[in-house]
């Protein structure tokens, strides 16, 4: 019985990251969320300001509230953000970013603990 209260408390806290997930982009205004979006799938704030009909400066200042509103530090953990609370913007989970990210990463962590190994 205790072990599954335990999981009950493990399952609530990830049920509670996710509604503060949520919560954080629901901050943003329609044009922050757009732009974070142009973000995620690897755009420059020119081509966000021609896909938006806005001027980059206008881009640059949507993409400022972004990084304050969900305390972010710079483009690339935006990216990130907006990858994961928003999925894959090519709509194939293959052809991610992320997930090309994740299986380099995995793969290099791999291959490192094989040469590791080997040494010992």
């Amino acid at each position: 019985m205790r072990r599954n209260e335990e999981m009950l408390k493990n399952n609530r806290k990830c049920v509670t990251a996710r509604v503060t997930e949520t919560d954080l982009t629901s901050k943003l205004t329609a044009a922050e969320k757009r732009v974070l979006i142009l973000v995620s799938s690897g755009e420059t704030n020119k081509e966000i300001a021609a896909a938006l009909c806005i001027s980059p400066a206008t881009v640059k200042r949507h993409l400022e509230n972004v990084l304050r509103k969900l305390a972010l530090r710079n483009r690339v953990e935006a990216a990130i953000y907006g990858l994961i609370t928003n999925g894959c913007p090519n709509g194939s989970s293959s052809d991610c970013p992320l997930e090309l990210w994740r299986k380099a990463k995995f793969d290099a962590e791999a291959k490192w603990n094989r040469l590791t190994h080997r040494r010992l």
